[in-house]
């Protein structure tokens, strides 16, 4: 049973953790928005790091930006990509395929993805 901001086995969610003062960052962040509309049914969250730095302790990012996808509490990806719109859509449809492999358990990004859930940012 699903209790209020659990998410379903299925639903996705795809965090990029980033920093304001990050030039990268600001460029990316019109193409990550950007695919909020070919993806309707996945949740998208822009996460300053420092803004939201108790939302995202123990989990220390050094380099931007920082991609966490996510089916339910399984994390699918968690790394720094190229600032590409291309490269997001392409993990994107591949952690939408039936059957999209979740990584090994860890504890701190587990916490993170729950975390994030629960928030509702």
């Amino acid at each position: 049973m699903q209790t209020p901001n659990t998410p379903s086995p299925t639903e996705m969610l795809v965090a990029c953790l980033c920093a304001e003062w990050c030039g990268t960052c600001r460029v990316y962040q019109p193409l990550f928005e950007q695919l909020q509309t070919q993806f309707p049914g996945v949740r998208f969250l822009w996460i300053d790091v420092e803004d939201e730095s108790e939302l995202v302790d123990p989990i220390e990012v050094e380099n931007f930006p920082t991609l966490l996808i996510a089916r339910g509490q399984h994390s699918l990806f968690f790394g720094t990509v190229t600032p590409h719109l291309q490269t997001l859509e392409r993990l994107l449809r591949s952690a939408l395929e039936p059957g999209a492999p979740a990584l090994a358990p860890e504890a701190d990004r587990d916490g993170l993805v729950q975390r994030l859930w629960r928030h509702g940012i």
